[in-house]
């Protein structure tokens, strides 16, 4: 979608890490519990994100999950009653998302340099191909992110009320974010600001960041509308008999 640095050759597939965020409590869902663990066609929303990035295709060599550490018992015990087989890692997370973040990041301290992804555990939906794009994309260009144009007009505050923007110069920005490893560890070893929003914030004043393109069926769920929404395409991929 852009281009800000010359691509770097491409080469031989660099290792591959994805770092699974999901530390949210369900309080806009108006649930009971997690909304990584509310029940999405049978399954939690988590293992329908932890299955995405476990697809043999995309080569992904280690995966670490972020829980906070009161829940590592419900994920225990949701894994155990859904027979999951998925290698993955599950690291204690922080008070907020960049902690959180930052925690996974340590686990993967030790591995060789190549590229990992960020990706909400609460998006269920990513398309292999936006998976796979962003990884390629990072590997290029050493940051990546999926986005899509806002399909809504969009308009901004002022003091005098509001005014239009140009929706075709924004974007909605999405997960996987992708990077080179060893520049994210290092965004990771600044202190934490307010201003930072999601990876790409944290690490736009060390590199440029590359856009991808993302998809719509991409959500996040966050209110109980968006479980509706993710039910029917979900639904939708299913082969029918």
């Amino acid at each position: 979608m852009n281009d800000p640095k010359t691509p770097r050759p491409q080469d031989s597939k660099p290792p591959r890490y994805a770092i699974l965020v999901a530390g949210g409590s369900g309080t806009r869902m108006g649930a009971s519990q997690p909304k990584q663990f509310l029940n999405l066609l049978g399954e939690p929303v988590l293992l329908h994100t932890l299955r995405r990035f476990s697809e043999h295709a995309l080569g992904i060599q280690q995966c670490v999950l972020v829980l906070p550490q009161d829940q590592f018992t419900t994920w225990h015990q949701l894994c155990a009653q859904h027979q999951v087989q998925i290698p993955h890692t599950i690291v204690a997370g922080g008070a907020t998302r960049w902690a959180s973040v930052r925690n996974g990041l340590a686990h993967l301290a030790g591995q060789p340099a190549g590229v990992v992804a960020v990706h909400d555990g609460v998006r269920p939906l990513t398309p292999r191909s936006v998976i796979e794009a962003t990884f390629q994309a990072a590997h290029n260009h050493g940051a990546a992110v999926a986005a899509v144009v806002p399909k809504d007009s969009v308009r901004g505050l002022n003091q005098q009320g509001s005014y239009a923007l140009n929706r075709a110069r924004l974007r909605l920005v999405q997960t996987p974010q992708c990077f080179d490893l060893e520049l994210l560890q290092r965004a990771y070893q600044l202190p934490e600001l307010t201003t930072f929003t999601d990876d790409a914030s944290v690490v736009e004043d060390l590199h440029p960041i590359y856009l991808v393109e993302g998809d719509y069926r991409n959500l996040k769920i966050t209110t109980p509308e968006d479980l509706l929404v993710a039910e029917a395409i979900l639904r939708a991929e299913q082969p029918t008999e």
